[in-house]
């Protein structure tokens, strides 16, 4: 559950338990990922931050080098720019995920796994016959925010739009595209998705910690290694909810890195890293991209 909450936006975002100034109060300082983007010259041109969409209130995860590099920035770049709507996040949501006469909740898993998904929907406060129309993808999503101790309000991301309240924000998908993504996926991927979530509940507050440890140190190793594991192991769940919104992304940033926009890109840090991550695509047509912390 972990790996989806740290990659996607609305409704999977890597949960964290409860932190002081540190990873885990171990002393060491908060460093989450973050990235400076240079030309063919060696000249800044933007910069990328991995953020965490949900988070337990008074968690310090700020840096003077995010705070330099937001105050170079010409532009905030994120998911989805209208997190503060809740309203109409729920409508569109809704609008998407609800189809009538949906199979019985426990047909779109095998049979072996029945009594953990029961387990989970219980967990949840609700019942088996409170998904009779929803789409197994959205199921999945609600079910994923079970036994969620962070909070989506004070999210990385959310912080970050606060910031940029009176500066240039932009969105590369918007609530109805990205959630269009998963309402577009074959039955067979969104019942790969549930099933992925169903796996993981057992694992989800020993993983938790150890993510969110990663995520404030910035620790590559720990984060890379993640992002090839469980879902994104699929290969159709992986082109579809990973490479092929990185690659839609790169078609949004390059235009504003060419025009001087100077954009501070902040994404679910699995976007950035990797092999078929952000930073990866951008060093592939020629850009230069080092770690600033």
């Amino acid at each position: 559950m972990w790996l989806k909450r740290l990659m996607l936006g609305m409704g999977l975002a890597l949960s964290a338990t409860a932190c002081s100034d540190a990873p885990g109060g171990d002393g060491a300082r908060p460093s989450p990922m973050l990235y400076e983007i240079a030309d063919t010259e060696g000249q800044p041109v933007g910069w990328m931050f991995g953020t965490i969409h949900s988070l337990p209130a008074g968690t310090q995860w700020r840096t003077p080098a995010l705070e330099h590099v937001m105050e170079r920035a010409g532009v905030l770049v994120v998911e989805i720019a209208a997190l503060d709507d809740q309203a109409a996040l729920r409508q569109t949501f809704s609008d998407l995920a609800t189809t009538p006469a949906q199979p019985d909740i426990g047909m779109r898993v095998p049979s072996s796994s029945r009594p953990a998904l029961f387990n989970l929907i219980e967990k949840s406060g609700l019942s088996a016959s409170d998904f009779g129309a929803t789409e197994t993808w959205a199921a999945a999503l609600i079910l994923a925010q079970v036994d969620d101790d962070g909070g989506a309000a004070n999210g990385a991301d959310r912080a970050l739009l606060r910031d940029f309240a009176n500066r240039q924000v932009r969105e590369f998908e918007g609530a109805e595209k990205q959630l269009g993504i998963f309402d577009t996926l074959p039955e067979g991927e969104q019942r790969d998705m549930l099933m992925a979530v169903v796996e993981e509940a057992d694992q989800h507050n020993k993983d938790t910690e150890k993510l969110r440890h990663a995520w404030l140190a910035g620790d590559a190793e720990v984060l890379e290694d993640a992002t090839q594991k469980g879902l994104l192991a699929d290969p159709e769940l992986r082109a579809a909810l990973l490479i092929g919104r990185n690659t839609d992304w790169l078609q949004q940033l390059l235009p504003m890195l060419e025009a001087g926009d100077r954009p501070l890109v902040a994404v679910g840090t699995a976007h950035l890293i990797g092999p078929d991550g952000l930073a990866a695509m951008l060093e592939a047509r020629g850009y230069s991209v080092k770690r600033l912390q």
